[in-house]
């Protein structure tokens, strides 16, 4: 017998409904409250202490509807981070119940940290020096990124990238150099020092380097090469 049209939609709905109530789970929304507002608090509290600029999401992952452990008093649901130990990217939240109900549940969930951070504008070659142009401040999920990245142009500006670097590219401390103050061939001025003389002589750099590093250096007066620390351009020092 065909059944009315009437009718058919009537058992259907009664089917969603009870479908609907048998996947309801008040300790999952239990489960997902708590591990919410407690990431919550952890993470506000991670960025008041790092005086970072950004904001966050949360996204707890869907939990086994089959769990049937019974609610925790409102007085005794616990929740401690697992790992990491910093709240951002992916984190184990675990959530304990202590009272005459005692249960211990590990939920997984998401931080996505969003913070401006310095990310090239155009394709940069090997060894080129950054200039205000090359870079700028765009939002992106730091919680995604591996590894360190820059919040502030200045941290970039001026210093030389360590190989090629593709536009959009979020910068790293790490994919950075200082750029060089000396260069091979360069004429140098060498000084030496204690606390009771200081002797200046003419040098040739036989190396390239940075401020702070140590590279080859020829007398131009004795012939005779020394290492010497770069201390500005033009200059190097070495120990007496």
């Amino acid at each position: 017998m065909q059944l009315p049209a009437f009718f058919i939609k009537l058992i259907a709905a009664i089917a969603l409904l009870s479908s609907s109530s048998l996947n309801a789970s008040p300790l999952i929304d239990q489960l997902i409250g708590t591990t919410t507002s407690y990431l919550e608090q952890k993470v506000a509290t991670y960025l008041a202490n790092s005086t970072a600029d950004a904001r966050f999401e949360i996204t707890v992952s869907r939990l086994d509807p089959r769990l049937r452990l019974p609610l925790c008093p409102a007085d005794a649901i616990q929740a401690k981070l697992e790992s990491p130990e910093v709240p951002v990217g992916r984190v184990t939240v675990r959530v304990t119940c202590d009272s005459e109900v005692q249960w211990r549940l590990f939920v997984p969930a998401t931080v996505d940290l969003f913070q401006p951070v310095v990310v090239t504008t155009r394709p940069l070659p090997r060894h080129g020096v950054i200039s205000g142009s090359d870079i700028t401040l765009l939002e992106r999920n730091v919680g995604n990124l591996s590894g360190s990245y820059l919040t502030r142009p200045e941290q970039a500006i001026g210093l030389r990238t360590r190989r090629a670097v593709a536009a959009d590219t979020v910068l790293g401390a790490n994919q950075l150099e200082q750029d060089e103050t000396v260069k091979r061939g360069d004429k140098v001025v060498i000084s030496a020092a204690n606390s009771r003389v200081s002797v200046r002589m003419p040098g040739e750099a036989l190396e390239s380097g940075s401020t702070g590093s140590q590279i080859r250096v020829r007398n131009t007066r004795s012939d005779r090469v020394v290492r010497a620390r770069i201390i500005g351009p033009g200059q190097v020092e070495v120990a007496m």
